[in-house]
């Protein structure tokens, strides 16, 4: 369990309020996470590192020099806002590029590569990668598709040092590339995670039995078998990690055997007795080796195990000085020198609502301030439900993420409305907000659907059927051409696909664009049901397709219940 909390929807605000306070000699905050507390200087590329919290010292506990220059910090297990990217980014940025690097998952994609776009609109000039280290997620002929779990340290590490030693950002690229290129990771996980507030952990593993591939967002394993001896589960990470050598590597490597949060350091040590041993006994030698808590899942009991193949350049920067909150090696030379920032930087300007409407479009606006306000208290409710069903197969973020956007979408929205904005304004706003405060994969997708049908409504005169049918179908495009997924992949758009359509259709038939969204609800429902059947092909639950089977998806549930919040605001209006 997760004992120490206030409010746990304000757990990572209330964390990271402690964090700052205690290591404020090494980093300062800013809208979205923190960066050192020394400025930027001249010439030197800025590392940023991020995803959600639950995670540490991943991940900013490793912010500092010979390390990352800047930490984006998302809600637990949830992937930061783009937004939330940029705004770190820009403040750990010198005058010399960044290198924004995640683990490689569907929101932090997302997100990093939309504020990588902002930033280089900027006249920044930005680069991303995402780490994909685990083996257990994808064979070795998708491994684009495979998630980043504890290798994140070791790709961090080396990109993080050769900034350090005043490398351009094509070469810290190059290098970030190579040591993610080196690196394999294989976990397990003896019991599940529990989120704060929540009486339940996010999985459960039946006793005396463990989940092997597990994930580091409270994901379950993606195979279950005999809890075995400490000796026996060294026998089988070794080998499983070893089977995949890259190739044309060498002997020399590093090893991470990392804690996830449950499992203590004795235990640990005995684990390593043995992986030590085994790894010996395959002709390599180990470097500079890490045994502890590293990249953890808040409460998750469970460990797993990286190797990095080591050339002479990985293996200088693997070993270099480095000096952070929670991993400090060697002696940093004149780091008491560098130039320190004077307060938190706040880089984030709040755009001014558009005001420029008539009377008709205000009304309208109104109205949509009303649905996200609704919409958000419904989400309250349902925040329990959502988490339950995206825990069998994801990592049981779905509902709070849900519960973030909608409760920031309708307070941007109910402050333009103030303003005197118009129904495109009023929506616009929503989808920003959506966007900035929810994160993860939703949060974005949400926000570009919203943002792009505001578009269509405008701020002049009450939006007729077909600008609504239109708005409709922008914002439906809008999420395929981010999210990229199809329809079978088991995700909102598989509600969402059939509901467009099907108030097309009404509507080509004459009737009225509110009667068509009353009428094609239960098409919506119906689809989001037939989920169920679907085994997920893209995202957090793919690795988990098999137990995915049976529930449907939560993305696709909660939309259904955004639709019929709507139906409901216009048989009040009526």
């Amino acid at each position: 369990m997760t004992h120490l909390y206030n409010d746990p929807a304000a757990f990572t605000e209330d964390m990271l309020g402690g964090f700052l306070d205690i290591y404020s000699p090494y980093v300062v905050g800013v809208p979205g996470g923190v960066v050192r507390a020394a400025e930027t200087p001249p010439g030197k590329v800025a590392v940023v590192v991020g995803g959600g919290s639950g995670h540490y010292p991943a991940f900013c506990g490793v912010v500092g020099p010979g390390f990352a220059d800047g930490a984006v910090v998302g809600n637990i297990f949830t992937s930061p806002s783009a937004q939330q990217a940029a705004s770190v980014a820009r403040a750990a940025h010198g005058d010399a590029g960044v290198l924004l690097i995640t683990g490689n998952y569907a929101g932090d994609v997302m997100n990093f590569g939309l504020a990588t776009q902002q930033l280089r609109g900027e006249g920044i000039d930005a680069r991303y990668l995402a780490v994909t280290d685990d083996i257990a997620s994808a064979p070795t002929s998708e491994v684009d598709r495979r998630r980043g779990i504890a290798g994140d340290f070791a790709v961090f590490r080396c990109a993080g040092a050769a900034a350090e030693e005043g490398a351009d950002l094509d070469e810290v690229e190059r290098i970030a590339l190579s040591a993610n290129a080196a690196t394999r990771t294989l976990g397990v996980a003896f019991d599940g995670c529990t989120l704060p507030g929540a009486d339940r952990p996010l999985f459960r593993v039946a006793p005396g039995t463990m989940d092997l591939g597990l994930g580091i967002h409270g994901e379950p394993g993606v195979s279950t078998s005999t809890m075995p001896t400490a000796a026996e589960l060294a026998t089988q990470l070794v080998a499983g990690v070893l089977a995949e050598k890259p190739a044309g590597a060498g002997d020399r490597i590093t090893v991470i055997l990392n804690g996830l949060g449950r499992t203590k350091y004795e235990e640990l040590f005995v684990l390593w007795s043995t992986v030590s041993g085994l790894l010996a006994e395959s002709g390599h030698t180990v470097v500079h080796p890490e045994v502890g808590e590293l990249v953890t899942s808040l409460d998750m009991a469970g460990c797993s195990l990286t190797v990095m193949w080591l050339d002479a350049e990985l293996e200088r920067l693997w070993t270099s000085p480095t000096d952070t909150p929670a991993y400090r090696k060697g002696r940093i030379i004149n780091g008491d020198k560098a130039v320190r920032r004077t307060k938190a930087v706040d880089n984030v300007a709040a755009a001014a609502p558009h005001t420029d409407a008539d009377a008709e479009s205000q009304l309208c606006g109104a109205a949509i301030a009303s649905a996200m306000d609704q919409i958000a208290a419904r989400m309250v409710h349902a925040e329990a439900e959502l988490g339950r069903i995206d825990a069998v197969a994801g990592d049981g973020d779905h509902g709070r993420g849900m519960v973030k956007g909608a409760a920031a979408a309708a307070h941007a929205a109910t402050t333009a409305t103030g303003a005197g904005s118009g129904a495109g304004a009023v929506l616009s706003c929503a989808g920003e907000a959506w966007a900035a405060q929810a994160g993860g994969t939703s949060g974005v997708l949400w926000g570009a659907a919203l943002t792009a049908a505001a578009v269509r409504l405008g701020n002049w005169g009450m939006p007729d059927t077909a600008a609504v049918t239109a708005a409709l179908r922008a914002g439906h495009d809008a999420l395929v051409q981010l999210g990229g997924a199809r329809l079978g992949d088991k995700t909102m758009l598989d509600a969402l696909t059939p509901f467009v359509a099907a108030v097309e259709s009404a509507v080509a038939d004459g009737n009225d664009w509110r009667t068509a969204w009353t009428a094609s609800a239960e098409i919506a429902d119906k689809a989001a049901a037939a989920t169920a059947e679907l085994r997920p092909r893209t995202g957090r639950a793919r690795p988990l397709a098999d137990r995915s089977v049976g529930t449907p998806d939560a993305g696709a549930i909660s939309l259904t219940m955004c639709i019929h919040t709507v139906c409901e605001l216009l048989e009040e209006l009526s």
